[in-house]
């Protein structure tokens, strides 16, 4: 087969450095297995390793620092028939470590080659998490204070199932990648090589050397027996295949009138466990239903068994281009939290403005007009406040009607939910 290398864009590595001598054998490899270049992709992101996608004639995807192997996991879960390789220095590897785990743990069907020359070559020298301890690099003494990753190691432990490790000398390199390439999961090859850019300017580094090295650790040639398992791709199609189609989204028709013709801003205020969230989406349901736009922005902090929660809501018969809320229609003031929350926004309230609150939430002064509703004399729980305050808002024919409501119910809910939010809905008295 013809070579794959991209003749308008020559090699441009420092005299000597061994990611040349990974480029042309990773071409033979591409030839050897008679691959096809439109079922290659080449994944890289920053560093001397980031030049791979440019040298050849494939698909390529050239990414942000440390995160290839997430732009590869896309590219292979998307297109399964792609043969999808990704080249990444030690520098990237560091800097995307949590993605390598990732990718481990996934077992997807796709190749790391670590292009491991223990430095970050292209920004200076300075150190990197495969630096030994020892080295001389363009971070002072930094790198004397950490022990240095040994990549195959990780990457076992987070369940890698093929690892090689290897010199980028090694005169057997080349069946090494190949048998990489072939095997149907994850595989890393961590490829020892010299940056004589920068690090052998200050460091004692030959391929005798790498041997050596190489040498005192574990030997790791090809799959991991503990950890072989299905590959992921395969894996996840079989999975998703028995579990049918996915529901249609909820589509709701444009059946009514709107009641009315300008912008309205709703805002609900509330506490945890009210459903004020749910409330807000059943409005913008009720909106829809009369051909309106809707958008609907909640406020609650992460703690959502405590604490504030608010609905903010925009129904228009105009696009949307703004959801922020200028002038209330209606507020409902359900809780002193959701109250709180929101408490300048009384401030600029005027008289056109209906607050319908519960009995026990305290208001701050201002001009609206305050409709005071019991629930609890209505024996309506606080989980319920937010739908029977649609109710109201309903049989006072606000925004919406109780027809309106009642439609977009047997939407949203069914069987004993919607018996309930029925009864619930025809007991609240206005």
């Amino acid at each position: 087969m013809d070579s794959f290398l991209n003749s308008s864009r020559p090699l441009i590595f420092c005299p000597g450095c061994s990611h040349e001598r990974v480029t042309r054998v990773l071409d033979r490899v591409f030839q050897n297995l008679e691959l096809s270049a439109d079922k290659i992709a080449l994944v890289s992101d920053i560093g001397c390793s980031g030049l791979f996608d440019t040298f050849f004639n494939t698909h390529a995807f050239h990414g942000l620092h440390g995160r290839a192997l997430t732009y590869a996991t896309g590219l292979k879960m998307a297109r399964p028939d792609l043969n999808v390789i990704v080249t990444m220095g030690d520098g990237g590897l560091g800097i995307g470590g949590a993605h390598l785990l990732s990718t481990c743990r996934r077992n997807i069907n796709l190749t790391l080659l670590v292009l491991n020359n223990f430095n970050y070559g292209m920004t200076g020298g300075q150190f990197s998490p495969t630096t030994p301890s020892d080295a001389i690099g363009g971070s002072g003494f930094l790198n004397r204070l950490e022990k240095p990753m040994d990549v195959c190691r990780v990457a076992a432990s987070a369940g890698a199932a093929f690892i090689t490790r290897t010199s980028v000398y090694d005169d057997n390199i080349a069946e090494k990648i190949e048998e990489a390439l072939k095997f149907d999961g994850f595989s890393i090859v961590d490829m020892w090589g010299m940056c004589t850019g920068r690090f052998t300017k200050k460091n004692k580094l030959s391929p005798k050397i790498i041997d050596e090295s190489l040498g005192m650790l574990p030997a790791l040639q090809g799959p991991v027996k503990e950890n072989e398992r299905e590959e992921y791709t395969k894996h996840y199609y079989r999975i998703a295949q028995d579990l049918g189609p996915a529901k249609e989204p909820v589509s709701v028709d444009a059946v009514f009138e709107p009641l009315e013709s300008k912008r309205q801003e709703i805002v609900i205020l509330g506490s945890a466990g009210q459903r004020i969230i749910t409330a807000g989406e059943i409005l913008c349901l009720a909106g829809i239903s009369q051909g309106l736009n809707a958008t609907q922005k909640n406020d609650y902090p992460i703690t959502v068994l405590r604490g504030h929660s608010v609905s903010e809501l925009v129904l228009s018969k105009e696009d949307i281009g703004f959801t922020g809320i200028i002038s209330p229609d209606i507020i409902l003031a359900l809780a002193d939290e959701g109250v709180k929350r929101r408490y300048k926004i009384f401030e600029s309230l005027g008289e056109k403005t209906l607050i319908i609150k519960s009995k026990d939430v305290d208001l701050p002064a201002c001009k609206a007009m305050i409709l005071e509703i019991d629930f609890k004399n209505q024996k309506i729980k606080s989980s319920d406040m937010a739908l029977a305050s649609l109710s109201v808002i309903a049989q006072l024919k606000k925004i919406i009607t109780p027809e309106m409501l009642e439609k977009v119910l047997a939407i949203r809910f069914d069987g004993k939910i919607l018996e309930s939010s029925f009864a619930l809905i025809k007991s609240i008295k206005a």
